[in-house]
């Protein structure tokens, strides 16, 4: 199909049915499909593109809003918030650092305000985990329950009796009750970058709001998240940074964590220069692992589990336009725009030989590039298409 026909059709989409506003607030914000009927918190960064890609600052600054808002006092941060007036609690599913975001939303309308409301929200997310989310004492981040991670269907799941949400009676619990059952909690690598990207991130607003004491605390707290997580998470041999169980056990398997070592910053471009490239040219630019024909996969196709999770919606087999978006993120300010092109060009290539029968979906097969029929119309793939349309000037 003709691409320009399909960027227009995307953008009437979005707004015609996307932008929206929902649970009687006043102002609209960006839903992501009807298979996901609201906003979740691993979406905010489509608000923040949203902003980039339409010249239009107003829906990100009103989600970042909308999630300080629901914080609960404990500072517990809802993971959605949904077009039936529901506001859910029952996982985390932060997937990438909301402080940061939230922080690249102040840098775009420079409003004092806002800054010291995300600074104070921020502090107290940090204050939940550290109370909540670290009962190994290993000084890491825990995954409760499968949901946490937003890795639905993934192998990194396996074994544990709570793959979704932890339930009694059928009831669901918050998310800082921990299940007392099987390998859980389980030290995840990808929730543990996420923290150290909010660290970094009340390191940075402090300095701004001439906080020097908390400047430095901050700074310490995520320096010795870092060693915690190189001394528990890191495999030498492997290379490769793994989830640890409850019994110290490594589960090994060749997850997209790995990607969140650059999407939140953990590795320094100067200190872990080596490790950066060994990382990135063993696994990452490798087409028996990561760089797939369809870049990239949610789990490497040379995992050993890969193959037996392939279902919709899996976060152990598709490539993931999640993960795509979020390479925004970190490939050009780590050195690999060429790479981010290829594989920009390349999910412009499956969604465009989707559209008639998937448009738009979540995912697509690293090899074949046939989508799944997880969420077509998934707000993500949207702006990606139309960002990498603009970006590589196919239109």
């Amino acid at each position: 199909m003709d691409i320009k026909k399909i960027y227009n059709d995307v953008i009437n989409k979005i707004h015609s049915e996307h932008i929206k506003c929902i649970n009687k607030m006043d102002n609209p914000l960006f839903l992501i499909s009807t298979a996901y009927p609201g906003v979740w918190l691993e979406h905010v960064y489509d608000s923040l593109m949203y902003a980039k890609l339409f010249n239009d600052n107003s829906i990100a600054v009103e989600t970042i809003n909308a999630f300080i808002d629901l914080q609960k006092k404990d500072g517990q941060y809802p993971y959605s918030i949904k077009t039936n007036n529901m506001v859910g609690y029952f996982q985390i599913q932060e997937c990438v650092s909301f402080a940061k975001l939230a922080y690249m939303v102040y840098e775009m309308v420079l409003d004092d305000n806002l800054l010291v409301k995300i600074y104070e929200s921020s502090k107290k997310w940090v204050d939940f985990l550290y109370k909540n989310r670290m009962t190994l004492n290993k000084g890491l981040v825990e995954m409760f329950v499968g949901y946490d991670t937003g890795h639905d269907n993934s192998a990194r799941l396996d074994g544990m009796k709570y793959k979704s949400n932890y339930e009694i009676g059928g009831v669901k619990q918050n998310a800082k009750m921990l299940p007392d059952c099987d390998v859980a909690p389980i030290i995840a690598v990808d929730m543990n970058c996420n923290l150290y990207g909010t660290l970094k991130t009340i390191e940075k607003m402090a300095q701004k709001l001439n906080k020097k004491e908390d400047k430095e605390k901050y700074c310490r707290m995520a320096k010795n998240l870092k060693e915690n997580l190189f001394k528990e998470c890191f495999n030498d041999e492997d290379t490769f940074f793994y989830d640890v169980d409850k019994y110290g056990n490594k589960r090994k398997y060749l997850s997209s964590t790995i990607f969140h070592l650059f999407l939140e910053e953990v590795l320094d471009k100067n200190e872990d220069k080596e490790l950066i490239e060994r990382i990135y040219n063993l696994h990452i630019n490798n087409k028996n692992e990561f760089m797939t024909p369809y870049p990239f996969p949610a789990m490497a196709i040379c995992d050993k589990s890969w193959k037996s999770h392939k279902m919709a919606n899996s976060w152990g087999y598709y490539s993931q336009a999640l993960i795509a978006l979020r390479c925004n993120l970190w490939m050009d300010e780590y050195g690999y725009s060429d790479d981010y092109n290829h594989l920009l060009s390349k999910w412009v290539e499956g969604l465009v030989k989707n559209y008639e029968t998937n448009p738009m979906s979540q995912e697509l097969d690293p090899i074949t590039g046939v989508a799944s029929s997880a969420s077509p119309w998934y707000s993500t793939s949207m702006l990606l298409f139309i960002y990498a349309v603009r970006r590589l000037k196919l239109i």
